[in-house]
This record gives C-alpha cells, sequence and structure tokens, in this order.
C-alpha cells in the first residue's frame, strides 16, 4: 500500500494531478531529485498518491555496472593496462534481480525498486521496476536479449497507453524513444556482454546480440516532438523543477517516423 502523504507530499501529488497524470493509470518515470528537490522516498509516495491505489510507477533499473561492453565500462577503463583492466572486469558484480542496486538510474528510481511490494524485470541490464497492481503484467517476459524492444516492459507500456514523466530531466533520458529503434526497418545491431548470477558460481559471463541503442540525438528528438506535437506534451513545475508529461505511444510512434527520417544507418 502508498505510504500516508505529509503536507509536501501531498502538495506534489496535486501538481502531478494538475499536470495530467491520471488516476489509476501507468506512469513511466525518469527523475532527477536533485533538479526536484525533497528526498526520493516522498517523491515515490507523492507518485502513488497522484495514481490511486489502481495506478502503477514504473522506473527504469538498468545496471551497466556488471558489463564489459558498455558505455560506463568503457570510459572506467580508458588508459588502464591489460592488468588493470582484467582486475576491473574480475570485481564486477554478478546481476541478481533482487539485490543489485541501479545506482546510476537515480535516487527515486532506486527508492521505488527497493519499495515494499516492488517487481522488477529480469532482464541483466536493461530491468525496469514496478509498484501498483499492473506490474506483474507489465514487467513479465522481459527477453533477455531483448533491451528494450517488443519483449520488453516498454512494449507492454505502449500496450497500456502509459504516460511518460520527466521528473526535471530533459528528453535525452527518454527510454522509451529506444523502443521506436527497434521498429525501424533493418535497425543496426551488435553484440553485448555482462555478468549474471548463476548457482554454484561467483558469475556467468553471457554474450547477446541486440540493437544497437543509440540515445545521441534523443534531445533534439525530444526537441521535434513538442514542437510537432505541443497537444500532447503537459508542461509544469512539480516540487523545485519544470516536468513534462506525455502520452508514450505518441512518443513512440513519432520517434519511429523521426529516426527513420533522421538516421542513416539501417535504412
Amino acid at each position: 500500500m502508498p505510504q500516508p502523504l505529509h503536507r509536501g507530499g501531498e502538495r506534489a501529488a496535486t501538481q502531478l494531478n494538475e499536470l495530467g497524470v491520471r488516476r489509476g493509470g501507468v506512469l513511466l518515470v525518469h527523475a532527477s531529485m536533485r533538479s526536484v528537490g525533497g528526498d526520493a522516498d516522498s517523491m515515490a509516495a507523492a507518485l502513488r498518491g497522484a495514481l490511486g491505489p489502481e495506478g502503477t510507477v514504473v522506473v527504469p533499473a538498468f545496471t551497466p555496472e556488471n558489463s564489459d561492453t558498455s558505455r560506463s565500462y568503457l570510459q572506467r577503463v580508458r588508459g588502464l593496462g591489460v592488468e588493470a583492466r582484467a582486475a576491473v572486469r574480475a570485481a564486477m558484480p554478478a546481476f541478481d534481480p533482487a539485490v543489485t542496486p541501479a545506482p546510476t538510474m537515480g535516487a527515486l528510481a532506486e527508492a521505488v525498486r527497493r519499495a515494499p511490494g516492488a517487481l522488477r524485470s529480469t532482464h541483466p541490464q536493461t530491468s525496469f521496476a514496478a509498484l501498483g497492481p499492473a506490474a506483474g503484467q507489465l514487467l513479465a517476459g522481459h527477453r533477455r536479449d531483448c533491451h528494450l524492444g517488443e519483449e520488453s516492459p516498454l512494449a507492454r507500456l505502449y500496450e497500456a497507453d502509459a504516460q511518460v514523466l520527466l521528473l526535471g530531466t530533459g528528453f535525452d533520458s527518454c527510454t522509451a524513444f529506444h523502443l521506436a529503434e527497434y521498429r525501424r526497418p533493418g535497425p543496426p545491431r551488435r553484440l553485448y556482454r555482462c555478468v549474471v548470477a548463476a548457482e554454484g558460481t561467483g558469475g556467468l559471463w553471457w554474450e547477446y546480440e541486440d540493437i544497437a541503442l543509440d540515445d545521441s540525438d534523443f534531445a533534439a528528438l525530444g526537441d521535434d516532438f513538442v514542437r510537432a506535437r505541443a497537444d500532447a506534451v503537459g508542461t509544469g513545475g512539480v516540487g523545485a523543477a519544470r516536468s513534462r508529461l506525455f502520452p508514450l505511444r505518441a512518443a513512440v510512434d513519432f520517434a519511429a517516423q523521426w529516426l527513420q527520417d533522421h538516421r542513416a544507418d539501417g535504412c
């Protein structure tokens, strides 16, 4: 059950409803608590309050820390020698959906992931966490060789007519746009590798092929989405931050055409 709201949480919940968050709906949230202010647990409670008992909040719980093909790993080992690189790789924690933190996703995502009753999908790199009655349905069947495509929670969120809340963040962090990458004809692919928990071992390295994810143009994509679909994008203050709310379907459908028009690879 959602925690009782204190006065500040009640105000945030009211702001969220005024922005357009639907009671009883499904909401995918990206948040910068540094921009919003306050504490993450209170904001998580405010989100549950705005959604009501029939609503479900979803957050990304991604874990690049257990991969030697991730951007964060490559940045970490840049300039290191062979032995130092091997030491960093050997120390990587194996992914376990029950306990592995997602520190790069921010304080709110961690607050939702750790909350009593929260569920998490099982992809070792791009899991999602959710709280609410639709959590199990939204997170089920996240295939381990499909980061953010048709066999991921993003596709289930699309089917559920979810809303996306950018809480003090920009479109460069809009995960929903990645679903559109899978819906392009012939998208480029690449190999990924990560270490996962395996019974009787300290961890098992697993390599798989998937879409070459690229968020480098998402800020420009988001700007064009706002200009083209101003009717679909609500903007308002939540806490100390300017935030945006919009339908996930509208964002993905727009992005699919935008990527087709603006990216040359895979076409």
